[in-house]
């Protein structure tokens, strides 16, 4: 796609938890449990209006849903702030000063006083209805790729509780996670590309990690994306958890706003207007009284009804495809998901199917009076819910003659996306009345500013110097969320730098490519691995093995993995025993191959030894073993 064409223009909003010693607004330490909670108590959130009187469409939108929320918690992990029973306490000093760190090395210019506000959400994240927020600097730059981007602001607040599930009308939420420390970062919306997108995020996270003092593993770091396109609408993304879905979540969403525009121009072609729409919907139960349909079958005997309503001119737009796997009829489904809770719709541009006949496609169309231009929508659900989607339905086909309807979706995870909310409007934040200000002093900023840790570049460049790995190692050190142990660990001498690197990176992402929970893995059960390995108790072949096993055991130790997986090392005289059998059993080929059959028995060798020997040890002995061989 042409992207300068379209009036691409992209913002991001990078959200990182701060590895502060407890959170934002009381003691409780930043940290998760995986036990059942030892708790759980029950709110109904709903918007209230602001000092002008308006309520916030976002929060309308959430509290319309009628949802209840079930909260779940421990001791440990939260207090009476996070059940808002109690005032929040002083504001965490510690996250303020990463804050203003991230700003001093980015040129920002920090707050003279810090004002804590409160952002409407009620969705259940937040037991108050509303998350703490702050401003903490404005304006600042980075570089990327020869480029410079300007940034808004830096932002700190809590995170939100974290939803375990959602059950119909109930969802569940734990509040560990509750007033963890967040800083937001801002950018401008200069940003022209899904490339340029990816890169400037993944700047944003290096120089966060450069502080030292951020938290890692999945869900601790997340990008919010806004994305508008010339004649499309400024859509927000929230949640792109995966960095390297950012460029691919730009690339769908353009897509999916030139589709829609095109959908537009088709309906004015035909002539649809807004007024031909109704969503008066019709009860069609009876033309399924014989249907094959289990999602049908099953809501008519549970008492519920099918509902229809007719789409005037919208045949053939139901089923265009916006991005992948996603339509027209996805969207409207989105819709009346979230506005009636029902399970989904069906629409004639993909019927018959799903069990629904020809016959009883026929059927329906004759009873809603539908030509052949004309799309029909059905729902089977409880009847209120039913008529609460399909109006939802008839809403979205009315934005579909106007455009790209500005709102809130959420990433999915293969980088398309769905929608969620509205856009939030100006009466979503107001002032927080239980914090008074901070100044943010000019000794304060001194003393930053003495003792800034070192930018990325820099440590890029002595990463090279200090430890002997190449450019492209170092740099996916640094890119990851292990440069602070790596740094750690070899000022302890505790590992082979390439070794480490290599581990942390490649074999890292490659064991999370297989669906090991690499995050379970604490820093402490990395460090104690490579001292088993450095004291000569396991071979670096082992590694994979006891980081596996580590991951379904956080629990246990690297000791434990040891001996659970039969990873000891082979004493010498047992390894040389084996090698020279294995020499023994295939004479012939190392008569034929002479020295060459090192690599072949190599491979027999490493797959019966199994991490219990180093390779060199192996390629020696086996060396040694042919060499008497061809002497005999």
């Amino acid at each position: 796609m042409d992207y300068a064409k379209l009036g691409l223009k992209v913002g991001l909003e990078v959200h990182q938890e701060l590895a502060t010693k407890h959170k934002l607004f009381c003691q409780c330490p930043p940290m998760l449990f995986r036990d059942d909670p030892e708790y759980t108590f029950i709110r109904r959130l709903r918007p209230s209006q602001s000092e002008l009187g308006e309520i916030d469409p976002a929060a309308l939108f959430e509290f319309l849903k009628g949802k209840t929320i079930i909260y779940e918690a421990n001791r440990e992990t939260s207090c009476l702030v996070e059940m808002d029973e109690e005032p929040p306490g002083p504001l965490n000093a510690e996250a303020l000063d990463i804050c203003l760190t991230f700003t001093l090395l980015t040129g920002g210019t920090p707050v003279d006083e810090v004002h804590v506000m409160r952002k409407i959400v009620v969705d259940g994240s937040n037991t108050t209805g509303f998350q703490r927020t702050c401003v903490t600097s404005l304006g600042g730059k980075l570089e990327v790729g020869g480029k410079t981007y300007s940034l808004q602001q830096v932002g700190l607040e809590e995170d939100a509780a974290r939803k375990i599930a959602d059950e119909g009308g109930v969802s569940r939420y734990r509040i560990d996670r509750l007033g963890i420390p967040l800083i937001e970062v801002t950018t401008d919306p200069v940003i022209y590309s899904p490339e340029e997108a990816e890169e400037v995020a993944l700047a944003i996270g290096r120089i966060l990690r450069a502080t030292g003092q951020v938290r890692r593993g999945l869900g601790t770091i997340r990008q919010d994306v806004n994305i508008s396109i010339v004649g499309g609408a400024l859509i927000e993304i929230k949640g792109v958890q995966e960095l390297n879905l950012v460029s691919k979540v730009v690339e769908y969403e353009v897509q999916r706003q030139v589709k829609l525009l095109k959908i537009v121009d088709i309906l004015k072609e035909r002539g649809i207007k807004a007024t031909d729409l109704t969503d008066k919907p019709l009860d069609v139960s009876d033309l399924f009284g014989e249907t094959k349909s289990r999602i049908v079958k099953n809501a008519l005997s549970k008492g519920g009804r099918v509902l229809a309503v007719k789409l005037g001119g919208f045949a053939g737009c139901m089923g265009i495809e916006l991005c992948p796997d996603r339509r027209l009829g996805t969207e409207m489904a989105d819709h009346a998901k979230f506005a009636g809770g029902v399970r989904g719709i069906f629409h004639t541009d993909e019927l018959p199917a799903y069990d629904i006949t020809v016959e009883e496609v026929k059927a329906l169309r004759k009873k809603v009076g539908a030509s052949d231009s004309d799309a029909v929508v059905i729902v089977a659900d409880e009847e209120e819910s039913c008529r609460r989607a399909l109006s939802a339905v008839v809403k979205r086909a009315r934005e579909a003659l106007e455009g790209v309807p500005s709102e809130t979706r959420a990433a999915n995870p293969d980088g398309t996306t769905h929608f969620t909310r509205p856009r939030p409007g100006a009466a979503r934040m107001y002032p927080e009345t239980d914090m008074p200000p901070i100044v943010v002093s000019s000794e304060r900023l001194a003393k930053l500013r003495a003792n800034l840790p070192e930018m990325p570049e820099a440590k890029l460049e002595r990463f090279t110097t200090d430890y002997g790995i190449n450019e492209k190692l170092a740099r996916q050190v640094i890119n990851s969320d292990y440069t602070q142990l790596f740094e750690e660990m070899m000022g302890e001498d505790l590992a082979d730098p390439v070794q480490l690197a290599v581990t942390l990176t490649e074999d890292f992402r490659g064991l999370q490519r297989d669906g090991v929970e690499i995050d379970n893995i604490s820093d402490a059960l990395i460090r104690d691995t490579f001292g088993l390995l450095k004291a000569g108790k396991t071979a670096k072949e082992s590694l994979p093995q006891i980081f596996t096993w580590l991951a379904e055991n956080p629990d246990g130790s690297p000791a434990d993995a040891l001996k659970a997986l039969d990873l000891g090392m082979l004493s010498g005289d047992d390894l040389r025993s084996m090698v020279e059998a294995k020499v023994s059993e295939n004479r012939e080929m190392v008569e034929r191959m002479g020295d060459r059959a090192i690599g072949p028995l190599m491979g027999m060798m490493m797959g019966e030894v199994r991490g219990r020997a180093e390779a060199k040890e192996v390629q020696a002995l086996l060396r040694e073993a042919i060499g008497a061989l061809s002497r005999e």
